[in-house]
């Protein structure tokens, strides 16, 4: 920079923007993440859903198991 130029302003800087905008994107990016969870969430399945599918009942167990709150005994 010559010392004759004078500054730009910082929201003219191009770097600027690359080096805010990945961060922040990434914030974006998880509240939108976090939306899809809270109002996204899949309910248990009934048990008798994968009767027909013994490949799948491992997976349904655990799935029933992650979605069911814990019990106080």
């Amino acid at each position: 920079m010559n010392p004759t130029e004078t500054p730009q302003p910082w929201w003219r800087v191009r770097m600027m923007w690359l080096v805010v905008m990945g961060p922040a994107l990434v914030v974006v990016a998880s509240f939108v993440t976090l939306a899809l969870a809270v109002h996204g969430a899949d309910p248990p399945l009934p048990p008798d859903t994968a009767s027909h599918a013994h490949a799948l009942t491992p997976a349904q167990l655990a799935r029933n198991h992650a979605a069911t709150p814990a019990d106080d005994h």
